[in-house]
């Protein structure tokens, strides 16, 4: 099956989906209508002409009998399938395919920097300006991990204590406001805490145009929480990978997503089918170790990986090969996380040998190393703010939050963590001058840009 007949079959679904949805509607079947529209992420409300998929129904039959009046047969080829191809067995496993996935959307207008100036910015570093910040909320046991939505209003945390806390992001801020403690009632930004992992959550994210959050944890699977039902503590669906989910990422276009395992090579998944597809013609070269974190460009043409051997690796969005191996990128320590600029033109990586580097994607060159801040022991993010001016990352030793320029290379500044202990993960909002920080204290820090 190639790429073009990938993406065809993924439409046909999604058409599919939204007929049956239609049909139980339409039929007063509310209930059942609802069960389906949930479990394959089709809206209850889509349109659909009155009796559409009874009419295609009588047409397909009709013509059916016609090509078997004529001796045609209409059976569609089947595709063998090798259950080894992920190192492991398992319904997972078995679905494993070699073939294309996913289009290459456009890419989103975006007002991102001229990283091809690097070399003559020198003694011309901006000024970080100075954030408030707050304990948001706590965990019963380690927070490992947290992720802002698309855009920026709901933010979410995960825990080794297997919960995860959705907070809204609106509520988060009033608790910054300077007369917060004279409002009536304490405010409570945490608007949902799910439970349905057996083991610690590794990664979360945000579908890019359903309420829908995904998580990725230890016990081998990708759970799908609808956020948008209050009351609901469960997950509605569930991957089953082979491995230790320990990095998950959506396509843009939300169709699919990414999980980076224990497995060498990121395992791609069709969220309506739960297909699985991996590379058929991997090198040497495409194989390390276990993926920390798995994260795709703006418009989906390409994905990053960061692996415990070192190395940073480059994908193809379209035919998941290997396009740029950046071996021993943090020599032979982890790369802890990878992530796009925003006009796919740069990588920012970040590993356990106490450096944070900006990689150009076309040639491989390293071209800026921020440096001063340690990070041995915790798998120690490096990310961007919403305007990629600044880079932030942590220094274990000190227990700060360390800021470069991102085009000088300059630290503009160090400030305090305020958490019991190293936190464990840093992640910046994509649309305001706001961050998270969690650790091991359990606790959930907002950070946001002083009014």
């Amino acid at each position: 099956m190639g790429l073009e007949q990938a993406l065809q079959d993924g439409d046909l679904l999604r058409q599919v989906n939204a007929l049956i949805v239609a049909h139980l509607r339409d039929n007063n079947l509310t209930q059942a209508a609802t069960a389906v529209a949930t479990a394959t992420m089709t809206p209850l409300n889509v349109e659909v002409a009155q009796n559409k998929l009874l009419d295609l129904v009588c047409k397909g039959l009709a013509v059916e009998r016609e090509e078997a009046a004529r001796g045609v047969s209409s059976t569609a080829p089947t595709v063998a399938v090798d259950a080894t191809a992920a190192g492991g067995g398992g319904a997972a496993a078995a679905m494993m395919m070699s073939v294309g996935y996913g289009p290459p959307i456009p890419t989103p207008p975006v007002n991102s920097l001229d990283f091809s100036g690097v070399q003559d910015t020198k003694g011309t570093s901006k000024s970080f300006p100075k954030h408030d910040t707050r304990h948001v909320s706590e965990h019963k046991n380690v927070a490992r991990c947290a992720r802002f939505s698309p855009d920026g209003c709901f933010m979410a945390t995960g825990s080794a204590d297997t919960s995860i806390k959705l907070f809204e992001v609106a509520k988060v801020r009033q608790m910054l406001m300077p007369d917060a403690s004279g409002r009536d009632g304490p405010l409570r930004p945490v608007i949902r805490t799910f439970y349905d992992h057996m083991q610690p959550i590794n990664d979360l994210d945000f579908h890019p145009r359903s309420a829908v959050l995904i998580s990725g944890a230890k016990d081998h699977t990708i759970k799908f929480f609808d956020i948008a039902r209050t009351g609901t503590r469960r997950a509605y669906r569930v991957i089953q990978d082979t491995h230790n989910v320990r990095s998950v990422a959506f396509h843009p276009s939300g169709d699919f997503l990414l999980a980076g395992t224990d497995h060498q090579i990121a395992h791609l998944y069709d969220i309506h089918t739960f297909q699985c597809y991996l590379s058929s013609t991997l090198q040497d070269r495409d194989a390390g170790g276990a993926i920390n974190q798995v994260r795709y460009s703006s418009n989906g043409s390409m994905y990053v990986t960061a692996s415990k051997d070192g190395g940073v690796r480059i994908w193809d969005g379209g035919s998941a090969q290997c396009t740029r191996a950046i071996i021993g990128a943090h020599t032979s320590a982890e790369a802890t996380s990878a992530c796009f600029t925003n006009d796919q033109r740069y990588i920012l990586s970040c590993g356990k040998d106490s450096t944070v580097k900006l990689w150009d994607v076309n040639s491989g060159k390293m071209v800026m190393q921020y440096i001063g801040a340690q990070h041995t022991q915790i798998r120690c993010q490096a990310v961007f703010n919403q305007t990629e001016e600044f880079v932030l990352s942590i220094d274990e030793p000190s227990n700060e939050v360390v800021i470069w320029d991102t085009l000088t290379g300059d630290i503009v500044a160090r400030w305090p963590s305020n958490h019991i202990g190293v936190p464990r993960w840093l992640e910046h909002s994509p649309t305001e001058a706001a961050f998270v920080t969690c650790g091991a204290d359990r606790s959930v820090r907002f950070w946001r840009e002083s009014l």
